[in-house]
Order: structure tokens, then C-alpha cells, then sequence
């Protein structure tokens, strides 16, 4: 009897401790950025948090402001999207890891991996993000800066982002 209680203890300690572990790496997991470009990730982007479903991390990448090319590493974590939005100047996007996804209003959503470049005309309806299972980061450039200006629209329900990214 001693001998079953004994193993009993301790097979409930190695499961406790097993458990207890495996939340631990979970978490680490969740909240660790892997390394996807050779660009800074900068720091989480709370200042447009409310523009996105999920996390985001905004790096900027020019500090030059005379030469008036304004240009930022964004990173996603997997999910996350920005909402609808339109740029009065225009705006470039180059990805340089992971895997996301680009969508105009009324058009099917680009898949974008490493390298892709979408140049969007100014005023154009879109939202962009990561595919659900991958982190993404592209470059956004504004275009026209000394006159670009950003309107944040409605959220890219959940409904939609899964038709758009399957």
C-alpha cells in the first residue's frame, strides 16, 4: 500500500511539475517575437492599438526628416489586422517576413510573403495583417508625406478576415 501512495506522490509532482512548465513555455511562446528580417521589430504599437485587431510592432526605419521619405518596419503577430483604412498619399508595403496578407476593398486578399511589394494608390480602401498562423512584417512607406493623411474605418470582422485568408 505505502509502495502505491509513494508512486501516486510522485506521479502527481512530475505531472504538477510538467504542467506548470508546459504553461510557462506557452506563455514564453506567446509573447516572444521570433526573429523574421533582419529589420528592428521597435516597440509594441500602442499609440494605433485601436486600430488593430492583435498585437503590432512599429520600427522606425528613416530619421531623416529632410529627405521626407517616412518608412517603418511593422511586425504582426499571427491574426493580427489592421482595420479598414485609406492613405490620402498613397502608401508602398514590402514584406520582409513571415507571411501576411494585403486586401483592396471589393477585391479577393494578396497573399505577401518575403520580398511581395504592393504599391496602393492614394485613397484606396484596404487593410493588411498576418495570415492567421504566421508572424508578418512588412515596410510601409508613406507616399506624399507633406500632405499624407491616414482615415482609420471599421474593423476587419473575424467573419471576413477567415474568407479573405483561407
Amino acid at each position: 500500500m505505502k509502495t502505491k501512495i509513494f508512486f501516486l506522490a510522485i506521479s502527481t509532482m512530475l505531472f504538477t511539475a510538467c504542467s506548470n512548465n508546459n504553461d510557462k513555455n506557452k506563455n514564453d511562446m506567446e509573447t516572444k517575437i521570433p526573429t523574421i528580417s533582419n529589420f528592428p521589430v521597435g516597440e509594441e504599437n500602442t499609440a494605433f492599438a485601436q486600430y488593430f485587431t492583435g498585437k503590432s510592432w512599429l520600427a522606425p526605419i528613416t530619421s531623416n526628416k529632410d529627405l521626407n521619405v517616412p518608412m517603418y518596419n511593422v511586425t504582426f503577430e499571427p491574426g493580427c489586422r489592421n482595420n479598414w483604412h485609406k492613405h490620402s498619399g498613397g502608401q508602398i508595403l514590402i514584406a520582409v517576413g513571415g507571411a501576411g496578407y494585403y486586401q483592396e476593398r471589393g477585391k479577393k486578399a494578396i497573399r505577401m510573403e518575403e520580398g511581395d511589394v504592393v504599391e496602393i494608390a492614394p485613397n484606396v480602401e484596404h487593410w493588411h495583417g498576418a495570415a492567421p498562423d504566421a508572424w508578418f512584417s512588412h515596410l510601409a512607406i508613406e507616399c506624399n508625406p507633406q500632405t499624407n493623411s491616414s482615415t482609420w474605418l471599421e474593423v476587419v470582422n473575424d467573419a471576413d478576415y477567415a474568407e479573405a485568408t483561407k
